[in-house]
Formats: C-alpha cells, sequence, structure tokens
C-alpha cells in the first residue's frame, strides 16, 4: 500500500501486507493475535451487517462449522508488516489490523482497524468501477 501526504514523511510511504481468510479451518473470525481478544473480535466483526447471520455459530465454536464457500461475502483481516521504504519514524504504526469484509457480487470492501492504542473502529471503505473489464479497480478510497 502507499500512503500519501504523510506529514513526518518526505515520500509516499509504502508498506507490505499479508492476509487472512476466514475460513472456519485455517482461520476462524477468532483472532488469537495482535492483542486482540474475543470480545475486540465479536465487536468489530458485528459491525458487518453481512455478518448477523453467522454471529450465533460464531459466538458458540468460532465459526467452525460455518461452509463459507458459497457465502456472498469473504472475512478476512489485514495486517501490515513492515515498511518498506521508510523506517519506523514516519509518523505512521502498523502496530494493528484490519477487520475486512469483502462483497462478492459489487467488489466493495470495508473494514475496520483494530490497535488497543488507536481510536477504536477506524473505517476502511474501497468502492469499485467496473470499467467494462473482467473484475474490478478502486477508484477511491476513504479512511474515516
Amino acid at each position: 500500500m502507499e500512503a500519501l501526504n504523510v506529514p513526518m514523511a518526505d515520500t509516499p510511504v509504502i508498506t507490505f501486507w499479508e492476509g487472512e481468510i476466514v475460513d472456519g479451518k485455517n482461520y476462524t473470525f477468532y483472532t488469537g493475535k495482535w492483542e486482540a481478544t474475543r470480545e475486540d473480535d465479536m465487536r468489530h466483526w458485528s459491525k458487518f451487517p453481512s455478518f448477523s447471520p453467522l454471529q450465533g455459530q460464531v459466538e458458540s465454536d468460532g465459526g467452525r462449522q460455518l461452509d463459507l464457500n458459497n457465502y456472498p461475502y469473504i472475512f478476512m483481516r489485514w495486517k501490515e508488516q513492515y515498511f518498506v521504504n521508510v523506517g519506523t519514524d514516519c509518523g505512521l504504526t502498523i502496530a494493528g489490523f484490519y477487520y475486512v469484509c469483502f462483497s462478492c457480487s459489487d467488489g466493495s470492501i470495508s473494514g475496520f482497524y483494530y490497535d488497543p492504542n488507536s481510536s477504536p473502529f477506524q473505517k476502511l471503505e474501497l468502492k469499485t468501477v467496473n470499467e467494462g473489464r473482467s473484475g474490478f479497480s478502486f477508484s477511491s478510497y476513504e479512511l474515516q
């Protein structure tokens, strides 16, 4: 990811990300790391309306019994791992991670940032533009 107009950096800041797709087998809705508790997980996942039908099963077993193969949304966690082109003194933090929901129908992505030392529920919204090609591209993003 490239962050532009970072106050303490002379150039755009590039970070390297890794992600986890919640599939109930390799990764469940319970994070189990990055200082996130099960209560933190449920508070963040429940911000997504598309999570509501799954909530009862997730509360009972983390979602291990859910078949998400044909669910119209894909739930993920995104974590910045390191800064690519600047040092850690650039004024940004990569301590937290995002709870993310991808809509298979329109390609939109929404997310909520979690870091116990930051403002809660910072929101990420990525809207798509279908330019007549197969697939989607992102014309704009918004961090709230």
